[in-house]
């Protein structure tokens, strides 16, 4: 063991299946807040825990490269590093530059502003379609409804298509890790993913509409356009950032409100709430364990030195909870101000292009179920995906 390792601490994916390592996270904020963690069968990495060094990391990208080993914890082989860098998340600056620029006009605060009102209406219609039931699988009947049918409108997808893509999606997040995921093949549900983009990219091509997808292949930079790789690497980014973490979030935040009832009641008493409500469900949720980056070159995190080639692991989960920068941390409170959470990345060229239209969503779904499911309640524990990046929930049977 080394000087920068603490027994006691593990953060792979066994641990994160059955839940938030909070504890830990306290003790390495406290003790090691830049941590040598090694990894069974490679190399190790470093795990940084503080709010302070996850926001300088993420604006470092000259140091720090999300281009060098991509992404995820594990070391990629040739050929899996080949196709990742094609990915916006897997790209440093002046590539990500070039492709965020082509795709953030989708994004603007005024374009989400125009789907608000849809949102709205979607959402009501979600608890329309269960409540007289009075009873529900949380997860894909309500949490996971609003993000999927909005991405697929976006994309302009038809409406058969959307289940097979909230299935896809599903597939593609399934972590290596998760015993239920084990037979699945992530590149054939990306195949899959690839041939519907494809063609719903060629008929845009053909006959343009006002969708994204027909902004996607239109958008032009320096007579630059996006490439049908390019093309596709979005698409399953968009469904997967613009889905998965979404519904992770809702799911996350009815755990939060049944854990703190009295949290619920204030945001039915005081709807000026709802938007630090918002912003305090994407603090104490953290949808995304984390992401990787790797050094550059050879230099140091709060005096640690940190070699080139190092694997840089930034834990959002940790940062969110920094007694250094939320006062008592591990309350949940709608009406917390400041709240300078890090759900969204810690800024920077990766700060998440979607934050908006997932807070529109977060609180058209999260309104509906507080005003007209009051009672809310789990019928069985939660059944969390055991995964080291995605704070997933599969299955989350509801009654009221």
């Amino acid at each position: 063991m080394t000087m920068t390792e603490i027994e006691g601490i593990d953060l792979l994916a066994e641990t994160w299946g059955r839940g938030i390592p909070h504890d830990q996270f306290d003790r390495l904020r406290r003790e090691a807040p830049v941590c040598w963690h090694p990894e069974p069968g490679d190399t190790g990495f470093w795990a940084v825990t503080k709010h302070a060094d996850v926001r300088r990391i993420s604006h470092d990208w000259e140091t720090f490269s999300s281009e060098l080993g991509a992404t995820f914890i594990p070391s990629q082989d040739e050929e899996s590093m080949a196709q990742l860098s094609l990915s916006i998340l897997n790209m440093d600056p002046p590539r990500h530059n070039r492709v965020r620029r082509l795709v953030s006009g989708a994004f603007t605060p005024r374009m989400i502003a125009r789907l608000v009102e849809d949102i709205e209406q979607r959402a009501e219609r979600v608890i329309d379609a269960v409540i007289d039931r009075g009873e529900a699988e949380f997860v894909s009947e309500i949490a996971g409804q609003v993000p999927v049918q909005m991405i697929c409108e976006m994309i302009g997808l038809e409406k058969e298509e959307w289940p097979r893509m909230f299935e896809a999606s599903n597939l593609l997040i399934g972590s290596r890790d998760d015993p239920e995921y084990a037979h699945v093949n992530p590149e054939l549900a990306s195949m899959e993913v690839y041939a519907l983009c494809d063609a719903v990219a060629e008929d845009r091509r053909q006959n343009p509409r006002d969708d994204l997808m027909t902004a996607l292949v239109e958008a032009e930079l320096d007579g630059e356009r996006l490439d049908n790789m390019e093309l596709n690497l979005f698409f399953i980014s968009l469904v997967v950032a613009g889905n998965e973490t979404t519904r992770n979030l809702i799911n996350l935040s009815l755990l939060a409100l049944l854990d703190h009832p009295d949290q619920a009641q204030r945001l039915r008493d005081d709807p000026s709430l709802w938007d630090t409500g918002v912003e305090e469900m994407l603090r104490y949720g953290s949808s995304i364990h984390n992401f990787r980056r790797t050094a550059r070159h050879d230099t140091e995190i709060r005096g640690v030195p940190v070699k080139a080639g190092d694997k840089v692991v930034m834990y959002y989960a940790s940062a969110n909870r920094d007694e250094d920068v939320f006062d008592d941390p591990h309350r949940f409170d709608v009406g917390r101000t400041p709240n300078d959470h890090v759900t969204f990345g810690g800024g920077g060229v990766h700060y998440c292009l979607g934050a908006s239209l997932a807070r529109a969503e977060i609180k058209a779904t999260m309104r509906q179920i507080v005003d007209r499911l009051p009672d809310i309640h789990l019928t069985a524990p939660p059944d969390r995906l055991r995964s080291d990046f995605v704070n997933g929930i599969k299955r989350m049977p509801v009654a009221w």
